[in-house]
């Protein structure tokens, strides 16, 4: 086997950090489950067991003082020509002071730590040579789920249909908007099974959709109304009464207020776990009676002989 630094590539001087960064390379780029490469299998093992030498530090010690060879192998003195004259007088192979647990035949084994390394190449699964790949974790299944206000503002329980067929009883947490998703782990689709390996199946990942309301138009965790008014309510002012997502709250008009003015009922909208509530807009829209009225329509014309006015004015 070649030197372990020229198969690395690096400098005698090189960091541990700097070794194991062109192992890393190396191992990615060579791996035979990852590469086609006729050679991939080779160039893998030459830099697992070189990264095995220089990435373990007693090791590269003692393969820079010659007591070991390129392959983790002790060097009998006799055979290191920088081996001091009688270097290793009364010591068996004159190297019987290191305990090195060289594994076998196994690159890597009591070496250089290549966990986190292979775990950039199979998800967390730690890999040796000729190991198996991890199972193959079930694919996630991706659903809709139509919630009404109500549901949404206050949470609750309600059951979804996968694709699948299946259904679920699933919790909603309290203050959802439109658009959240909710995952619902191991309740996707099974892994792929393996003799000996219990694969993890996937997720169940549910995207909520609010649907509409009769009354109100939700706009983040605010609500906008459109509030009838009587033509009296509208000139005169008064105390009215406006429905939210609990219970009706009482809201001054001023006297005067045209039709499309929005009123601000601040805390009136939706819940906020993280924060503030949002809040009610309310819009005005003035209602005539739903029968003629002699007695408005004599007022009215009373009111355009004695104080015409024109609110178009200024759109030409």
């Amino acid at each position: 086997m070649r030197d372990p630094y020229q198969i690395l590539g690096v400098p005698k001087t090189a960091s541990l950090a700097d070794i194991k960064k062109a192992y890393r390379r190396l191992a990615k780029a060579n791996h035979p489950d990852k590469s086609k490469e006729a050679k991939a299998k080779e160039l893998f093992n030459d830099a697992t067991q070189a990264y095995d030498i220089i990435g373990d530090e007693k090791k590269r010690e003692a393969f820079d003082r010659g007591e070991i060879d390129a392959e983790g192998k002790p060097r009998h003195p006799g055979f290191d020509p920088r081996a001091r004259p009688g270097a290793g007088a009364g010591r068996q192979q004159g190297f019987d002071h290191f305990d090195f647990n060289f594994g076998g035949d196994r690159p890597g084994a009591q070496g250089a730590d290549t966990s986190d390394i292979f775990a950039d190449l199979f998800g967390g699964a730690r890999s040796r040579q000729g190991a198996a790949r991890p199972p193959a974790r079930g694919e996630d299944i991706e659903a809709e789920l139509g919630i009404d206000l109500a549901l949404a503002a206050n949470g609750g329980t309600t059951r979804v249909s996968l694709p699948t067929g299946r259904t679920l009883d699933i919790k909603i947490p309290v203050a959802v908007v439109d658009g959240q998703q909710i995952r619902l782990k191991g309740q996707g689709h099974p892994g792929a099974k393996r003799v000996g390996q219990s694969p993890p199946a996937g997720d169940v990942i549910i995207t909520l959709r609010i649907a509409p309301h009769p009354l109100f138009r939700v706009d983040g965790r605010d609500l906008h109304l459109e509030l009838p008014v009587t033509v009296y309510e509208a000139v005169l002012g008064g105390k009215v009464q406006v429905p939210t997502l609990s219970t009706p709250v009482e809201m001054s008009v001023p006297p005067g207020i045209n039709g499309g003015r929005a009123m601000r009922l601040r805390g009136k909208g939706l819940p906020n776990p993280a924060g503030a509530p949002g809040d009610l807009y309310v819009t005005l829209k003035i209602v005539l009676p739903p029968e003629a009225n002699p007695a408005l329509g004599e007022a009215m014309q009373r009111l355009r002989d004695s104080a015409p006015y024109d609110p178009r004015l200024g759109l030409a």
